[in-house]
This record gives structure tokens, C-alpha cells and sequence, in this order.
């Protein structure tokens, strides 16, 4: 038994049911966490929306997010096909912070890695995986929970201060989304896009121009297409000349504005331009009259097409506009008719009058000798252009117009013409004889071919080997031989000249003792005298003995000679 009363084991007892046990506070404080978790979840929720796609390739559903400047706004609930199975339903639930941003002008894009306007993003999704990426708008707009996402990033992802003008074109060329605007070598803006006009007849480029580039944009701005690189073979040489590396890959657009005091305004947003194929075409537009003229060629005009220049005296006044082929029944003759236009604006101080008298202006040009001929512009090419100018020599003519155009008389090539010389060239060196030459060639190739190949000057050559051969052996003895002699020449040399000396001495002693005016030279004159004439009398018998053998027996008679 215990020691202890019963009376204390009683109260004991009693003191355990009437206190409350601690236990009790845990589930007490779980559920106040989770209710006030949940309240806060709920109050912080935001609304439900679904953006469709294409595809959805990288988003997972409970796990991508969606982002805005790298802010999380919400979590993809679930991803689904839509009615019609051609795109996939995105079901988002936003934060509460993102229901303001959530309007018909916010855009939304799966950030991915992709090559787009010319640079690399999204890599950072290889480690991180794809997300939604938010842009909201500033202009406000009306509240929206269904949205198309776009496929490819805007090219403005941020509010970037400028203005956005659109440009008309006919053909939108190698442009692409974010291809650069330039101004003067900079880069001032992107091509943010294009609308295609009815049946494409035209195309408007939306081009942004950033803040402070978008205050040199005046009414009188110029823009242009300077996609790629443009290379000119000129006075100058071949020039080469690049706006841009990034131009050259996606293309680009370029402007300027010129210095008129007249015009100092800016242009207001979505202002209209026209967006010229090239910067010459852009400064040709400040001409603003131009006068339509036709040549009538009968020869070749290979190498003349629509934009070729024409040329007075070296510098260009205006372009052809048409080329064509008619057929003339009165000449029974195909007539390639030239259709250009000249703008006078391009000289200066030149003022042609309009309507009625252009038109006596233009009959005393033709009179005075205004012409156009067919020229090469270049020969490298074969591009050719016209050339207009007044020739005084030319053959009489009179002013005709077929409807608004003038016909102006075609004048015959030119001997300076380049190509004309080039021509005539070609056509001497084939009046030449080739044919006839290549058999001569052919005929006395095969004669040396014979006389080389001949047995004789075979045996010749070798003959001639041979005399060579013993030639220089002769050679080599000789300068055997000669070697001693020419040691002891210097000996003999100077006892032959001891020879002349005394040679010289015995010819003065003669000359002295047995001279002209000598004794002796004078008896010798008389011996020699006797010596002919006893050589005349032996001749005289030698005759007459061969004529007369017996006169040694019988002696002379007095016949004489016989």
C-alpha cells in the first residue's frame, strides 16, 4: 500500500479535469496560418486569363511563369488545344498587381532562344526553361482576359521616347523586322513592321525613329532603301560603299533632311513618306517638273533599259522611263521606241517656258540641232545610257509629238564611242584571214618538220660533229705547242727588231754607193738597155727559125720574110 493519503490521491485526480491541456494550441494556431494563408492567397489573386499560341513548345503547366522586366506576375494553370485544334490554349492565373496591365493592347510572346532582328535572346531559358513574357501598354486601353500571343518578340519590348512614321513602297526589297534606320551613318530607329495595301499594290513600312533623331524628321525628309552594299564604277573609280553591317543581314532604311530655312517644323507622328528604291532616286525627287521625249531607234538598243541615264555632256539630266518594240507598217520596219523623261531643274538657269510655248521652244532646239544618240556607258557592263545634246552639223529636222511626248531625231553612233571603236575592231581582226594563214603556218611547219627530219642533214650534222671534234683537238695541240713558242717570242722579237736596224743601215750604205745618181746605177741603165735589145734580136731569130727551120742550112735569102 502507499504511504500517501487517500484524500490527496482524490484531489489529484480532480485537478486533472478541470484544466485545459496545451496540446490543444497546435491545431488552433495551424488553422489560423492556413486560413490567414489562404485568405492572403485570395486576396492577392488575380484574375484568370488565357492567351493562345501556335504551339507550345517549352511551357509546362503549374511550373512557367509569367514575367514583366523580370517581375513575376503569374503562373501558367494549365495548357490546352483549342476547338478547332489549330492553336494551343494558355490558361494563366495573374497576380493582382498585373489586372491594371492586363488591357486589348498588352502583348504577350513565349521567351525562347531565337535569332531575331539581327541579335540573339533568350538564353538565358536553356538553364531557367520558357516563360510568358508581359508587354503592357501606356496608352491604356480597355480590361481583357483573351489574348493571341504573339510568335515572335516586338521589336520595341520597352516605352522608348520617339515618333513612328509610315512609308509607302512598292516592293518591301530584303527589309526584315528590326532592320536599322539610319541617319547620316547612325543608327536612329527599327522597322517596327508593314501593312500590305489592296491586292499588294503598295506596302506601308512602320518605321520608329528614337528620340533625338525623330526631331530631324521634317515634311521635306527623304527616305530611302539602303539595304545591302552599293558598288559604282564612275569618273571617280570604283567605289564601294556599305551604310551598315547590320544593313547588309537585315537590311535598312536610311534619311535625311535638307538644309531648306524654309521648312524648320517636325513632322508629326504617322506622317506619310514615300520610301525610294535608292538614295539617287531620293535626291531626284527634289526635281519636281520633268518633260516626257521618245527616240525612235532602228538599230540595236541592247544594254538600254528603264532607269538608264541620259547624259548631257557628262552629267545627267534624266532617266528612261520605257523601252518597247513597234512594229511600222509605213517603213515595213521594227521601230524600238525609247521613252525617257528630262528634268530641266537639274540645270541650272535653264528656264523653259510651259504649255504652248515649250512647244516653239522645243521646235527651235531640234532646228538648231538637238539630238540623242545611243552611247556606251560602260564597257565592263555593256550598260548603255543616251546622250542629248544640240550637234550644228546635224541633218535637218522637224519637230513632231506623239501624244504628250517629244519626238526627238536620232543622231548615228559616234567614232569616239568606245564601244562603236571596240566594235570596229572586232569586226577587222575577223576580216582577217585566219583560216588561210593557219594552212601557210601548217604547210611550212610540215616543211621544217621534213627538213629536220631529212636523213642527209642527219648524216650533215654528223659530219660536222665530227670536223668540230677534230677542230678542237687541233685547237688543243696547237696551244700545246704554241705555249713554248710564245715564251721565246719575246726573244725573237727583239732580234728581228736588231735585224731592222741593221737592215736599215746596209739600205742607206746602198743607197749611198748604189743610189740613182750613182756610177753604178748608170752602167746598170745601160746594161740593162743591151740585155733588151739583145733580147728583141734573139726573139727576132726565135721567129723567124720557127718559121723558117732550113734558113740554119741554108741561110737568109733576099726574099725577106717569108
Amino acid at each position: 500500500m502507499s504511504d500517501r493519503p487517500p484524500s490527496a490521491i482524490v484531489r489529484s485526480m480532480l485537478d486533472r479535469k478541470r484544466g485545459v491541456s496545451l496540446i490543444w494550441a497546435i491545431p488552433v494556431v495551424t488553422l489560423f496560418i492556413g486560413g490567414w494563408l489562404a485568405w492572403r492567397t485570395w486576396s492577392e489573386r488575380g484574375p484568370l486569363i488565357t492567351i493562345s499560341f501556335e504551339t507550345a513548345e517549352g511551357l509546362q503547366a503549374t511550373q512557367s511563369h509569367v514575367r514583366h522586366k523580370e517581375v513575376d506576375m503569374g503562373v501558367v494553370q494549365k495548357i490546352a488545344l483549342s476547338a478547332d485544334l489549330s492553336r494551343v490554349v494558355v490558361t494563366v492565373r495573374m497576380n493582382k498587381e498585373a489586372a491594371p496591365l492586363l488591357t486589348d493592347k498588352a502583348r504577350f510572346w513565349v521567351v525562347r532562344p531565337r535569332f531575331f532582328a539581327g541579335s540573339i535572346s533568350g538564353l538565358s531559358t536553356l538553364f531557367s526553361g520558357s516563360y510568358i513574357d508581359l508587354l503592357p501598354s501606356g496608352e491604356g486601353g480597355e480590361p481583357q482576359t483573351d489574348f493571341v500571343g504573339l510568335e515572335n518578340p516586338p521589336v520595341l519590348q520597352s516605352d522608348v521616347p520617339g515618333r513612328t512614321f509610315l512609308l509607302d513602297a512598292n516592293r518591301i526589297g530584303s527589309l526584315n523586322l528590326g532592320s536599322p534606320i539610319l541617319f547620316r551613318d547612325l543608327e536612329a530607329g527599327e522597322i517596327l513592321g508593314w501593312d500590305v495595301g489592296e491586292m499588294a499594290r503598295n506596302i506601308t513600312v512602320h518605321a520608329f525613329v528614337r528620340a533625338p533623331f525623330d526631331k530631324y524628321v521634317h515634311d521635306n525628309s527623304r527616305f530611302w532603301n539602303a539595304s545591302g552594299a552599293t558598288v559604282q564604277l564612275g569618273a571617280n573609280g570604283l567605289q564601294f560603299q556599305v551604310e551598315s553591317l547590320r544593313a547588309i543581314v537585315l537590311g535598312g532604311i536610311a534619311f535625311d533632311t535638307p538644309d531648306d530655312p524654309k521648312i524648320t517644323g517636325e513632322s508629326l507622328p504617322n506622317r506619310a513618306f514615300t520610301l525610294y528604291p535608292n538614295k539617287e532616286a531620293a535626291d531626284a525627287s527634289v526635281f519636281k517638273r520633268s518633260v516626257p521625249f521618245v527616240a525612235n531607234f532602228t538599230t540595236s538598243v541592247s544594254g538600254l533599259g528603264s532607269g538608264s541615264p541620259v547624259m548631257l555632256r557628262g552629267q545627267k539630266i534624266g532617266e528612261v522611263s520605257r523601252v518597247s518594240l513597234v512594229y511600222d507598217r509605213a517603213a515595213d520596219n521594227v521601230v524600238v521606241p525609247v521613252h525617257f523623261t528630262l528634268e530641266p531643274e537639274r540645270i541650272a538657269m535653264l528656264d523653259l517656258p510651259t504649255d504652248g510655248d515649250l512647244d516653239s521652244r522645243m521646235r527651235e532646239l531640234i532646228h538648231r540641232g538637238l539630238r540623242v544618240k545611243l552611247e556606251s556607258g560602260s564597257i565592263l557592263t555593256g550598260q548603255k545610257q543616251l546622250v542629248m545634246d544640240i550637234f550644228p552639223g546635224a541633218e535637218p529636222a522637224v519637230l513632231r509629238k506623239d501624244g504628250e511626248d517629244y519626238v526627238v531625231p536620232v543622231l548615228g553612233g559616234s567614232a569616239d564611242d568606245v564601244a562603236t571603236a571596240a566594235a570596229n575592231l572586232v569586226n577587222r581582226l575577223n576580216s582577217i584571214p585566219f583560216e588561210t594563214i593557219g594552212q601557210n603556218l601548217n604547210q611550212t611547219l610540215a616543211g621544217v618538220n621534213g627538213l629536220v627530219n631529212d636523213r642527209q642533214l642527219g648524216q650533215s650534222i654528223a659530219a660536222l660533229r665530227a670536223t668540230l671534234a677534230s677542230t678542237r683537238e687541233l685547237v688543243d695541240s696547237l696551244n700545246r705547242d704554241v705555249a713554248p713558242a710564245a715564251r721565246r717570242l719575246p726573244a725573237i722579237s727583239a732580234g728581228l727588231e736588231e735585224a731592222v736596224n741593221r737592215t736599215n743601215k746596209l739600205i742607206g750604205s746602198v743607197e749611198t754607193g748604189y743610189g740613182g745618181d750613182s756610177r753604178f746605177s748608170r752602167d746598170v741603165d745601160r746594161l740593162m738597155m743591151q740585155l733588151s735589145d739583145a733580147s728583141r734580136s734573139i726573139r727576132v731569130l726565135a721567129d723567124l727559125l720557127s718559121r723558117h727551120p732550113e734558113a740554119l742550112i741554108r741561110g737568109r735569102t733576099d726574099q725577106g720574110l717569108q
